[in-house]
């Protein structure tokens, strides 16, 4: 059976500061200098900023270890991504770590397992109900941001791998707000259109 594991980091960080990116440009992992604001740093910056969320809600699934797992592997998951966006395509390493169908697939199982426990959905749910709740929430939509960058970039860039990625992660956010809510047996709070101001009497 062949070994699909990629390379360990090989990675020193011995200062955290280097003064390097002061001029409002830093580095991608071959060594070319662009800006801060390009559309490759915008993806990789907001990925990075999706895992600390995720670290975030890890805290509040302490008491349902199966998510808190499988948030722990997406945390993972989302650095090889990042390590993958920060690269130009021919200073990608063989052994590097990247995002593949695989880890979509995966996506998909837990969602579908999970979902089987959940009612039909009726109308659109609002983000709470508990903290847990929320911070998925905010998760998945920090993801369609990561997602919507990605897609821009993609005019100029193959980051096919990491839209899909993306995307269906964005939907297993979901699935898992849910799943969270439900067996912590915290009410679904539904969308009621007629609750707006102008609506009340």
């Amino acid at each position: 059976m062949p070994d699909n594991r990629f390379d360990e980091p090989r990675v020193a960080i011995n200062r955290v500061y280097t003064k390097r990116g002061d001029s409002g440009q830093t580095s991608l992992v071959g060594g070319q200098r662009v800006a801060k604001n390009d559309l490759r740093i915008e993806a990789y910056g907001t990925v990075d900023e999706l895992n600390s969320f995720i670290g975030l809600a890890r805290e509040s699934a302490r008491e349902l270890p199966e998510l808190d797992g499988i948030l722990r592997r997406v945390q993972h998951e989302l650095f090889n991504l990042g390590s993958i966006l920060a690269t130009l395509p021919e200073d990608v390493h063989p052994k590097q770590a990247r995002i593949t169908a695989a880890e979509t697939a995966q996506l998909e199982r837990e969602m579908d397992r999970m979902n089987e426990e959940l009612p039909a959905l009726r109308s659109f749910v609002l983000p709470g109900g508990s903290r847990l709740n929320a911070e998925l929430h905010i998760c998945r939509t920090v993801c369609r941001r990561a997602e919507r960058h990605c897609v821009a970039l993609a005019a100029t860039a193959d980051v096919d791998e990491a839209i899909v990625y993306l995307n269906r992660l964005s939907d297993a956010l979901f699935v898992w707000s849910r799943w969270a809510s439900h067996r912590m047996g915290v009410a679904e709070t539904l969308w009621e259109p007629n609750q707006a101001a102008s609506q009340l009497p």
